[in-house]
C-alpha cells in the first residue's frame, strides 16, 4: 500500500492512549523518508499542570518541519470544558480548518492530533476530530490501548468512522515488552487492519534512536515497514 499523503487526523479511543507518541512516530518516519512534515494540535489542555505539552514532546522526538498549537487552556479537561472554565473563547471550526488548509499547502504531510477520543468536543459548537476529518476528507489514525476494554472502544470508534465513510488505520499506542494473555488475545481479536504498534517506553528514547526505530513500528501506509501478520505471529 502506498503511503498516505495530504492531511491525516490522529485520534484515539480515549485519552492517555499514546496519540502524541504515535503522532511523533509518523512524523519521524515521514521526515526520514524525505517529506516536509507539519504537526498541528488544534486544542491543547492542561498547560498549567507542569507536564510537557504535546507539541514539545513531538519536537523533541521527531523534530518535524513545523509544529503548531492553535489554542491552549490551563486545566486538564476536554477542550470545550477547559475553555468554559477559563473564560477563553472556544476554537471555531472555521478558523481551525482555514489554518490547517494553509499549513497543508506548505508541507508534504500534515498531521492533526486531536484531544481525547474521536467524538470529544474540540471547540465552538462541539465540533470533533471526526468533523475535522470529514471536512478535510482526511484518513484517521486511531490510537488504541493494548489491554482491557480496547476491543469495545476500538469497535465503537471504527463504527463511527465507517458511518462517516472515513478511512481508518489502527495503531497500538503502547505495546508492552512482556505481553500478557489479555494483550495477546486482544491482538488476535482486534477489529480492522493493524497499521502499527509502538512499544511501551518509546517516548523515553532520544531523538536519534526514536527516528531510527519509528519505521519499525508503522505500516507502509504510515511510512514504515511494520508487518501486522508477522507481529501477530510473534505475539502468540
Amino acid at each position: 500500500m502506498d503511503p498516505l499523503n495530504g492531511p491525516i487526523v490522529v485520534t484515539g479511543t480515549d485519552t492517555g492512549v499514546g496519540k502524541t507518541i504515535v503522532t511523533a512516530a509518523i512524523a519521524a518516519a515521514a521526515t526520514a523518508a524525505g517529506l516536509r512534515v507539519a504537526v498541528v494540535k488544534p486544542a491543547q489542555t492542561g498547560v498549567g499542570t507542569g507536564e510537557t505539552p504535546d507539541v514539545e514532546v513531538i519536537v523533541k522526538l521527531a523534530n518535524p518541519a513545523l509544529v503548531r498549537t492553535f489554542t491552549a487552556y490551563q486545566d486538564p479537561l476536554a477542550p470545550m470544558a477547559a475553555a468554559r472554565v477559563s473564560g477563553q473563547p472556544p476554537l471555531r471550526a472555521m478558523d481551525a480548518h482555514l489554518w490547517v488548509r494553509k499549513l497543508g499547502r506548505d508541507h508534504d504531510l500534515l498531521l492533526i492530533e486531536g484531544a481525547g477520543g474521536l467524538l470529544s468536543p474540540l471547540g465552538e459548537g462541539g465540533w470533533t476530530a471526526a468533523d475535522m476529518a470529514s471536512g478535510l476528507r482526511a484518513p484517521v489514525v486511531v490510537v488504541i490501548r493494548a489491554g482491557y476494554g480496547t476491543l469495545n472502544h476500538t469497535a465503537l470508534t471504527l463504527e463511527a468512522l465507517a458511518k462517516r465513510s472515513i478511512p481508518a488505520y489502527v495503531v497500538i499506542g503502547s505495546w508492552p515488552d512482556n505481553p500478557e494473555l489479555v494483550h495477546r488475545t486482544n491482538l488476535h481479536d482486534l477489529p480492522g487492519d493493524l497499521a502499527g504498534a509502538v512499544p511501551c517506553g518509546a517516548g523515553r528514547l532520544n531523538s536519534t534512536e526514536f527516528t531510527n526505530r519509528a519505521p519499525q513500528w508503522l505500516a507502509p501506509s504510515l511510512y514504515g515497514r511494520f508487518d501486522s501478520k508477522l507481529f501477530r505471529a510473534r505475539a502468540k
